[in-house]
């Protein structure tokens, strides 16, 4: 089955940090560059998502087609959930900024949230017993919609996951020349402590950008 290329995209700090919305990063040309991919999906985390929607959103019965997408749309909004949490996809799918909706979940998502989903149309797919299978998530997109480009942008944990997994084609960091220091894991990779260097993985540099006021924009290629 064909896997589609997946593509890590963050903005942080000059130490990685992702506080403070992606360091200081301006985020109208974190997306003006995003948008340069085209690629066919946005892949978030369940987090990210419940970041800019708050939870006491009244949820409407229906979908309403937005008047006009913005010109940076993707075509397609992927959102790991398994755990069910997001409850205002009617709202999530009134939105300029992506075409389509679906939802990524595993056997042990509860079965009222799949219940839910159906009554607000909002298609999902089932992969992994505790966890989402990311693997099989990707070919499945492929197969059902004909993705063959997905542009990840979440926090370090998703991050961190596909790139354990070997999931990721290419790393693209937007550089803001400040630093935030900090304890706490808001990085843009996620992940527990390696036992030995064998799970290091190298990157190959594919571009490099000074794109705006000594912002710096990074591209490697995962070897």
């Amino acid at each position: 089955m064909a896997k589609p290329k997946v593509i890590l995209f963050s903005g942080a700090s000059l130490d990685g940090r992702i506080d403070y919305g992606s360091g200081a990063v301006d985020m109208g040309l974190y997306y003006e560059l995003a948008s340069r991919w085209k690629a066919d999906a946005m892949l978030s985390g369940s987090n990210t998502i419940l970041m800019g929607l708050p939870g006491n959103l009244e949820e409407p019965e229906t979908f309403t087609t937005p008047v006009e997408y913005d010109p940076l749309a993707v075509p397609r909004l992927v959102v790991v959930d398994s755990r069910g949490r997001i409850r205002n996809w009617n709202i999530l799918r009134s939105q300029p900024y992506w075409r389509e909706v679906t939802v990524l979940c595993s056997h042990t998502t509860p079965d009222e949230y799949f219940k839910y989903l159906d009554r607000r149309g909002v298609p999902y797919i089932i992969t992994g017993d505790d966890h989402v299978d990311f693997r099989l998530a990707l070919e499945e997109l492929n197969i059902r919609y004909g993705v063959q480009s997905v542009r990840v942008d979440s926090g370090g944990i998703l991050n961190g996951l596909l790139l354990r997994a070997g999931l990721v084609n290419e790393v693209s960091v937007l550089i803001d020349p400040c630093t935030v220091g900090g304890t706490s894991p808001k990085t843009w990779y996620v992940a527990p402590d390696l036992a030995s260097p064998d799970g290091i993985q190298r990157l190959e540099l594919i571009h490099c950008e000074q794109v705006r006021e000594n912002i710096v924009w990074l591209k490697y290629r995962v070897v």
